[in-house]
């Protein structure tokens, strides 16, 4: 009788071990160039989801921050031509367009091969399995790589931000033409830095014997991002431009429908006076001006206009 039976693991070890598994290996991934657009979603264990994109948003209709965006396209444009491009972090106020940058860079080179991958700052620890995914690629396969992290920035306990300056900037493999990393953050330097560590420093009230790395390990990570783009509040004529220019974006929806006692005719060079002044009082009561406010406003304004026009043909 064969003696291989004697090895055999009993069934509880098995299901236990068969659970670890699942919970701390992650599935192979598999990237279909077709696919414009995943999302990494379920922690360590989980997978690239294929996304439905809407490509309604064009570079044009992002306004009030042209310098940031000539060189945000630029970079992008020696990426997907396979010459020398850099990691880039933007940095900067609130709803400034920093992520609509990225939908906008999709909707205009998609056709070149530009996809674009969404990772949350959780699950970078899986960024090399999704590198490696992208390296086993045909390499006839002329498409290119963004890998996307939203809202970037750790705390000081937190040590996923080392899966990413591998990437960046450290590993053997780190160097390579078909992957990209774009962040977007609030915060300059992504780690925090405090002023007790200078003033430990200074005062001498630290047991390291090297004090002044603690302030290098807090910038090293956003100095691997060889693009640093900063976005800052825009005054109000640019806030005012942009709300102009969505609001004749969504005239175009409904000018068939215009009711002469509503005043929409925003085709010229300034904002009718009770817009603009729903407009401005609309970004004071959410605290400042942006894209982000502009937009969201023309929705408010405009589809507040096509109710009232439906409810006086009712």
């Amino acid at each position: 009788m064969s003696q291989s039976n004697n090895y055999a693991l009993p069934a509880p070890l098995l299901a236990l071990l068969s659970q670890y598994l699942q919970e701390h290996v992650t599935p192979t991934i598999e990237i279909d160039p077709s696919q414009l657009a995943y999302r990494w979603v379920g922690g360590r264990t989980g997978h690239l989801q294929p996304l439905s994109v809407n490509l309604f948003l064009s570079l044009d209709d992002l306004q009030g921050i042209d310098v940031q965006k000539a060189k945000l396209v630029q970079n992008t444009r020696q990426f997907l031509k396979g010459y020398p491009a850099n990691h880039v972090l933007m940095t900067g106020t609130r709803g400034a367009g920093k992520s609509s940058l990225i939908r906008a860079l999709l909707q205009e080179y998609h056709s070149e091969g530009l996809r674009i991958i969404e990772i949350a700052r959780d699950d970078l620890q899986v960024l090399d399995k999704i590198r490696a995914a992208i390296n086993a690629l045909p390499a006839d396969c002329v498409c290119r790589y963004i890998v996307y992290c939203d809202d970037l920035a750790f705390n000081g306990q937190d040590e996923s931000y080392r899966a990413l300056k591998s990437v960046l900037d450290g590993a053997l493999d780190s160097e390579q033409d078909k992957l990209l990393v774009y962040a977007t953050s609030n915060r300059r330097r992504l780690l925090p830095q405090m002023m007790k560590d200078n003033l430990d420093i200074y005062n001498g009230q630290t047991d390291e014997v090297n004090p002044y790395e603690t302030i290098d390990e807090t910038v090293s990570l956003s100095d691997r991002f060889g693009l640093t783009l900063t976005f800052h509040p825009m005054d109000q004529q640019t806030y005012l431009q942009i709300v102009q220019h969505y609001l004749n974006l969504e005239q175009r929806k409904i000018s068939a429908r215009i009711d002469t006692d509503i005043e929409m005719d925003v085709d010229g060079e300034n904002l009718p006076d009770k817009i603009r002044m729903d407009a401005l009082r609309w970004a004071s009561e959410r605290g400042g001006r942006s894209g982000r406010v502009a937009y969201q406003f023309s929705r408010y304004w405009s589809g507040k206009t096509q109710l009232a026009i439906e409810d006086r043909k009712s």
